[in-house]
């Protein structure tokens, strides 16, 4: 038998960071949506009892430290399978890119094995094992648009965003999420996401209000370490977009509009300054 899975990938609409907890991780409240840029995820039965991950991109690891992998060891664990199963992993998701992808294929993988191997577990119970893995992962189990509090991992369904597109550009550089978490100084954040006003206008399905609510705290910490960052959000501001952001950590920024004459405008207009642009739907 085999199954196959899409892993989107996803945008911050919003990112406050609240306070630092005593188990060492920070108190989040994010409003996050999945957008038309996806990973893809094959799973077969193998006769030999393990785990054989496989993969188009050079850059991930095929083995434990990838989130697919450790997706797989935990349910068949946790669920004593003694069978064996062979992945295939598709990546067109950009690598460390605040983009969730890794995320979001761990969440693939549970949803998939979930299938192949008969577990019959609900969506709570998938997300609860996501915990396990990764921050990001119960909401790229659930997927669409939603509410993350506590690390991320409490999630509140949110309606979907309108329609339009996203317009995603990554530079060439990686960030690390540990480095700006830990630059990060809490009482220097001078203006915080309005949270409510956001959940409000998607609600609402007011394009150009959740465009203008766009907000993230961790972008202030990135631009002073990765200045490029900031130079690729005034350009993608220039460009006319109805609002833009940095997605995550970073260093993806995105702009968003809902006309698609200004989507192939700013699309082309980004193709010369960075080579990783994609033009996307959001998801709804």
């Amino acid at each position: 038998m085999k199954v196959w899975e899409k892993a989107p990938a996803k945008i911050n609409l919003t990112l406050d960071v609240l306070r630092k907890r005593e188990d060492g991780y920070h108190e989040v409240e994010m409003i996050m949506t999945m957008v038309d840029l996806a990973d893809r995820l094959s799973f077969e039965d193998i006769e030999e009892n393990k785990i054989l991950l496989e993969s188009n991109s050079g850059i991930v690891p095929n083995d434990e430290r990838n989130l697919v992998y450790k997706a797989a060891y935990l349910l068949k664990t946790k669920y004593h399978i003694k069978r064996g199963v062979h992945i295939v992993l598709e990546k067109n998701i950009p690598v460390a890119a605040g983009l969730a992808g890794g995320s979001s294929d761990a969440a693939a993988a549970l949803r998939g094995l979930n299938r192949l191997w008969n577990l019959n577990l609900t969506e709570e119970e998938l997300m609860k094992i996501g915990e396990e893995i990764g921050s990001d992962v119960p909401f790229c189990v659930v997927g669409g648009t939603a509410l993350a509090t506590g690390r991320g991992e409490k999630i509140k369904k949110l309606p979907p965003v309108p329609p339009g597109w996203a317009i995603l550009a990554k530079l060439p550089i990686s960030v690390s999420t540990k480095d700006v978490y830990e630059t990060l100084n809490l009482e220097e954040i001078k203006e915080r996401p309005k949270t409510k006003e956001m959940i409000q206008a998607i609600e609402r399905q007011d394009f150009l209000q959740i465009s203008q609510l766009l907000a993230n705290v961790l972008e202030e910490v990135t631009f002073k370490l990765h200045p490029k960052v900031k130079q690729l959000k005034k350009l993608l501001q220039q460009f006319g977009a109805d609002g833009v952001l940095m997605s995550g950590s970073g260093p993806t920024v995105f702009a968003l509009t809902n006309k698609e004459s200004k989507m192939k405008r700013i699309y082309n207009g980004l193709r010369g300054f960075c080579k990783e642009v994609y033009a996307v739907r959001l998801l709804r």
